[in-house]
This record gives C-alpha cells, sequence and structure tokens, in this order.
C-alpha cells in the first residue's frame, strides 16, 4: 500500500501536464510507518533524460539525478521510495519496456495524460522475480 496526499498526486498530474506529450519523471520521497505500508513525503521532479525522439513513451534518469536525490532524502531522513512518470495518451499501467527497467521494491506511480489532461493515476510494485507488476493500492490523504 501507498499513502499519497492529495496535493502531491495533483503536483503529479500537473507534471505530467506540463510534459505533455512527452513523459515527466521523478523521484518519490518517503518513509516506512510501522503499519508496513510506504508512506509519501514529497517528490523530486527531475528532467526526462532520454534522447528528445524517444520522450514522448520513454523516460530515463541520470545517475547524477539519482545521486542527488539520494544526498536529499538522507538530508531529509527519508527514503527514495518510488518513481513517478507520466503516460501520455496511455492508460495508466506499466508497458513492457518498464517492466524491463525497474527494480523490485520500488513502487511506480504512472500518471495517464490524454490530450494534455492528466486522468487515472495508479501506482505499482515489480515483483521480486521481476516477472510483472502489481498494483498497489494508494490511500489518499
Amino acid at each position: 500500500m501507498l499513502e499519497i496526499a492529495q496535493e502531491l498526486a495533483l503536483r503529479i498530474r500537473k507534471e505530467g501536464e506540463k510534459a505533455y506529450p512527452k513523459e515527466c519523471c521523478g523521484f518519490v520521497l518517503g518513509t516506512f510507518p510501522k503499519t508496513g505500508q510506504r508512506k509519501t513525503h514529497s517528490l523530486i521532479p527531475i528532467a526526462n533524460a532520454r534522447e528528445a525522439a524517444e520522450q514522448y513513451h520513454r523516460f530515463s534518469i541520470e545517475p547524477e539525478a539519482f545521486m542527488k536525490a539520494e544526498q536529499e532524502a538522507r538530508e531529509r531522513n527519508l527514503d527514495i521510495i518510488g518513481f513517478y512518470h507520466s503516460h501520455p495518451d496511455h492508460p495508466a499501467r506499466p508497458s513492457a519496456y518498464d517492466r524491463e527497467q525497474a527494480l523490485p521494491w520500488y513502487s511506480y506511480l504512472i500518471v495517464s495524460v490524454e490530450q494534455g489532461r492528466a486522468l487515472a493515476l495508479t501506482a505499482w510494485e515489480l515483483l521480486a522475480d521481476r516477472s510483472a507488476f502489481i498494483e498497489e493500492e494508494i490511500i489518499w490523504q
């Protein structure tokens, strides 16, 4: 389960609309309360590092951006608990490419952006054997 504030969900939606028709991306920072669910505290939007011709259906995060996000998380006593990105004119479901690039354990938030308007926002976790994503329940705060 993933707990997220409505205001953070709205930020992801706005990032997706702003980037349209390209994919947006960023880090999700948070904690692991004793309840066992991930709790989202903040987002770090980053530039999509994928080559321009591919950004309409792919995103990439540079290692330097990952290192900076890890440093910021440590300074704030948080963890990187996941990532978010948009799917322009596609459902908010992980693609085969998403599965190939993902790592188990993290939450992957995907917002569908249809014709420039953000719609569904979903969360997913990759199984440990990397065979498939399972949809995470989102607890809206």
